[in-house]
């Protein structure tokens, strides 16, 4: 799947704050450590090396997974990947543990999600042993998504924030498309109607704040985008996991895997900006 190059050297106007009250110290640490790799780990289930590695490859196939712990003297100390697992012992097929593929139970989820973008899979270290793994099928978890949405809400509070200083007193709304603009004062209308706060910014869509910003070159040069095309179709996918994630879509986070690399490589500095 095709990387997003720009998304996590997004300008960032806030000065940084040191530790301490303020808000965006508040958020960064929400999203760096309400949600670690155990909330969505699943046990390492392993057997000992001279196990017969045909059974173990059926045992795999039955329970739906592609690889096991392999124990040695009680202790998992490697591990074997189910289309290795030919005739003979299950030590015969063993893979070393390396330096990148073990994480602790402490990790936190843009750390797990990094080992899985490395690795094509996250071990997890419990008392100092690998005991758990993370896959992508793993990251369609409630805590997960949750996080996420949580993600790029920050996100969009950032680009409404930069429209609001780039163009005062609602200036940017001449920007729009008729369409556009005519659907969002529809939808202001409605919002006032029943009672609710807010302006026109606030009524249109996340992909539609994007391209406003991208309209300036500035805003790009402050990217690794290589055009106005590309950044504004890096907004639409953000748009999209935010709605499928709100409507609960299934397989949603597995199916965009390289775009939730790109935003938990944003983490700290959407906290930042929020």
């Amino acid at each position: 799947m095709r990387q997003l190059p720009g998304l996590y050297d997004l300008p960032v106007s806030a000065p940084y704050a040191p530790p301490g009250d303020h808000p965006s110290d508040r958020i960064r640490a929400l999203f760096l450590s309400s949600f670690s790799v155990m909330d969505v780990a699943e046990p390492l289930v392993s057997f000992d090396e001279d196990a017969s590695a045909p059974a173990v490859r059926a045992f795999l196939r039955e329970r739906g997974v592609d690889l096991v712990g392999v124990r040695r003297e009680g202790l998992v100390a490697a591990f074997a990947v189910a289309p290795d697992l030919g005739a003979g012992r299950l030590a015969d097929h063993a893979r070393e543990f390396g330096p990148d593929d073990l994480v602790p139970a402490t990790a936190s989820l843009p750390e797990t999600i990094a080992s899985l973008d490395a690795n094509g899979r996250c071990f997890v270290s419990i008392l100092g042993r690998p005991g758990g793994i993370v896959t992508f099928r793993e990251l369609d978890r409630p805590p997960v998504r949750m996080w996420l949405f949580g993600m790029i809400t920050m996100f969009e509070t950032y680009l409404a924030r930069s429209i609001r200083e780039t163009w005062p007193e609602g200036r940017w709304a001449d920007l729009l498309s008729p369409g556009r603009r005519s659907k969002a004062e529809q939808l202001l209308q409605e919002r006032r109607r029943r009672g609710h706060p807010g302006d026109l910014l606030d009524c249109i869509q996340l992909a539609d704040k994007g391209g406003l910003l991208t309209k300036r070159p500035e805003f790009l040069a402050g990217t690794r985008f290589s055009s106005k095309r590309e950044a504004d179709e890096a907004f639409q996918r953000i748009q999209a996991l935010r709605n499928g994630l709100a409507h609960s879509q299934p397989r949603l986070v597995s199916t965009d895997w390289k775009l939730v690399v790109q935003l938990s490589r944003s983490v700290d500095k959407l906290a930042l900006i929020a």
